[in-house]
């Protein structure tokens, strides 16, 4: 029997479960009460605080904290605010543009010393000067910590497995926690602030640096290692001479991604009083004011743009350098020598003329604020009846029946069904591979039982389904329609982009003001942040079927649609089930945001856990059961992505040569599927 009637069969049964016993043993806490096992959580943290003078890993943590804290002042006093009794900091505007702009035109080129350039006068105009200056403090302080902290351990893991299995299942847990879970410890043992902000962007930034770094010295050549070993070279020789330097652009890749995600935590690390743009995202948000969350929001995707396009193009310019000529590297180096010239001109200017050191206020930025908030009040006007409808439609047919059945249930069937859809979705391949998905899915559901949150991680399970859902529906429909049509594919990969760019905050504000604070509001959200990754991953998995297997089917008078449900897409599986495990995790990193847009459940009482010292101990469980989800979840999609890699090897191995020689065009597609 093929695996979805399985999971028919369990979901019958679930829901006959749930007819029978409906809304009995459902663990359920109704508002903010409290169990022993919270209140003991709490006591913990009180009690940590209370010892803050005599408790070493207190007293480290505190120090870390009052350093961070004045490396971040030190610079602000340079760079972005008043350096009193001085009225304007050490240098202004006119200064720092320079600095930045012969920094880029050094490690990238003239280009993206125009694009620094263009983007940072932007930020002056709009009045966002001083915002975006401490956006980028914080952000280059967390990227040279996560070098600082990353790189070892990228050798590490790059040239020992044990150390490569054991990081590897702390990365993990690092990505899958959910940002504003960790905010509740950091704050606990940081305080708020910058150094709050630091060590927050930090956890999220360090694990692309990692995997990516120890990744590229993993695949460096071993023959050219065998080569140098013969010659007598020391495993620091190796690693500095040899793997070090072969794996440069992997590395290089790697910062850049951490750069990106340190940049991506602007928002959320205002929430711990973090400086930067978030603070004006997130208090527009708090008014629900559209125009004045976008307008700062905006600057932040230019910001991240700039860093983006500037970081990789600096991977790329050592092969470039090399590949000119003696003249033109003596060129090179006298035109940036005249560069630093302008430059330390311009930061004199900006210490001793006050147009250069504040760039003078404009209004633009309100009036672009305003004119953002009428434009959004028209097509809330236009489009209210739609979205209305449409909410309502995936709130009455998905989202209530699915949540009755998930939250309503008794407890102990809710673990049983959820545990027997794990195994046929991670599938029967090998016994190995089944204990191994029963374990995680037993232990995680374990976890989430003792910590005293079963109901609402149900009904945050239920709404990161529901998103899953809807965000694979979309990623089938336009990843199919990018593959088979290139100039769709070139219009829509950099929507794609810029959506992956914007931080999430950033569009949760529209959201809001178009459906207001719902659940609908936070799967929405979700969706729009989850959606670009998994239509890219479906969109490359369809284009990677090959031609020659699309030619076989044509000529066997396949329809277009035939050729897409019966040849590419079953043939492009296993990228279908990566796109929704990936899906499904960016999703699952939206929950909490999505508590603070009215999703509630365990979203909401991290909210709570990090505002109110009172809740911090419920919080913190919550925080624990948003892991533990996810970590299930990653386990069962995983196991089903290596199942679905593996059937076809399987079907095809009981062809025998004779049979396969034998096929005819006919059959040509579903030769080929292994």
């Amino acid at each position: 029997m093929p695996r979805w009637a399985w999971a028919l069969v369990v979901v019958g049964a679930w829901i006959l479960a749930w007819w029978l016993m409906k809304g009995s043993h459902t663990l359920a806490l109704p508002g903010r009460e409290h169990t022993d096992l919270h209140n003991e959580m709490t006591g913990w943290r009180n009690d940590l605080i209370a010892g803050r003078d005599d408790n070493p890993l207190m007293q480290f943590t505190g120090n870390v904290a009052e350093g961070a804290l004045n490396a971040v002042d030190w610079l602000q006093r340079m760079l972005s605010k008043p350096n009193y009794p001085r009225p304007v900091p050490e240098i202004g505007w006119l200064g720092l543009l320079g600095i930045m702009m012969w920094i880029a035109h050094a490690v990238a080129g003239w280009k993206y010393a125009v694009l620094t350039g263009s983007v940072m006068f932007v930020a002056a105009v709009m009045g966002l000067w001083a915002d975006a200056v401490d956006t980028l403090i914080v952000t280059l302080l967390s990227v040279i910590c996560a070098v600082v902290i990353g790189l070892p351990i990228a050798v590490l893991i790059g040239t020992s497995d044990w150390a490569n299995r054991i990081i590897g299942v702390i990365l993990d847990l690092m990505q899958t926690m959910p940002t504003f879970v960790y905010l509740i410890p950091v704050v606990l043992f940081f305080g708020t602030g910058a150094p709050a902000a630091i060590v927050a962007t930090l956890v999220y930034a360090l694990p692309p640096l990692i995997r990516v770094a120890g990744f590229g010295i993993r695949q460096v050549s071993p023959t050219a290692i065998e080569a140098t070993d013969s010659m007598g070279q020391r495993a620091w020789q190796r690693l500095f001479k040899v793997q070090l330097p072969m794996a440069r652009r992997t590395i290089i890749v790697g910062l850049n991604q951490t750069t990106l995600a340190a940049f991506a935590m602007a928002v959320i690390a205002s929430y711990v009083n973090g400086p930067g743009l978030g603070r004006p995202v997130v208090a527009a948000l708090q008014i629900a004011d559209i125009g004045r969350g976008l307008v700062p929001g905006a600057m932040l995707v230019l910001l991240a743009i700039m860093l983006d396009r500037t970081t990789t193009a600096a991977s790329e310019r050592p092969e470039q350098l090399a590949r000119i000529g003696g003249g033109n590297r003596r060129l090179r180096w006298a035109g940036l020598a005249v560069g630093l010239v302008v430059v330390v001109v311009m930061i004199q200017m900006s210490r001793f003329y006050s147009w250069a050191a504040t760039y003078p206020s404009t209004g633009w930025s309100s009036d672009l604020a305003d004119g953002i908030n009428k434009f959004s009040s028209w097509v809330v006007d236009a489009i209210g009846g739609v979205s209305e409808a449409f909410k309502d439609l995936v709130s009455y047919g998905l989202l209530n029946p699915m949540q009755s059945v998930l939250a309503e249930s008794p407890w102990f069937v809710s673990g049983a069904a959820i545990l027997l859809l794990a195994v046929v979705i991670g599938g029967f391949r090998t016994m190995a591979t089944t204990v191994a998905v029963v374990g995680w899915v037993v232990a995680c559901l374990a976890g989430i039982w003792y910590l005293d949150l079963w109901h609402d991680t149900m009904i945050t399970l239920n709404m990161v389904l529901v998103a899953t859902l809807l965000t694979m529906i979309l990623a089938v429909i336009f990843g199919v329609w990018m593959a088979r049509r290139p100039t769709v594919d070139l219009l829509l990969r950099p929507v794609l982009d810029m959506g992956q760019t914007i931080p999430p905050f950033v569009y949760l504000v529209p959201v809001l003001y178009l459906f207001d604070q719902t659940r609908f509001t936070a799967i929405f959200a979700a969706i729009v942040y989850a959606a670009p990754v998994a239509i890219k991953l479906v969109a490359d998995g369809v284009r990677g079927v090959p031609e020659t297997t699309l030619e076989a089917g044509r000529s066997a008078g396949s329809t277009a649609w035939q050729e897409i449900t019966k040849v590419q897409l079953p043939m492009a599986s296993r990228s279908l089930v990566l796109a929704a495990n990936q899906g499904l995790l960016y999703v699952l990193s939206m929950v909490v945001i999505g508590g603070m847009a009215g999703a509630g459940a365990l979203g909401y009482d991290v909210v709570l856990g990090f505002s109110r010292f009172e809740e911090w101990g419920k919080g913190l469980a919550a925080g624990l059961s948003i892991v533990l989800l996810g970590i299930m979840l990653d386990r069962i999609f995983r196991a089903a992505a290596v199942t679905g890699s593996a059937a076809p090897v399987r079907r095809r191995s009981r062809r025998n040569a004779t049979a396969e020689e034998e096929s005819t065009d006919r059959d040509a597609p579903l030769a080929v599927t292994g």
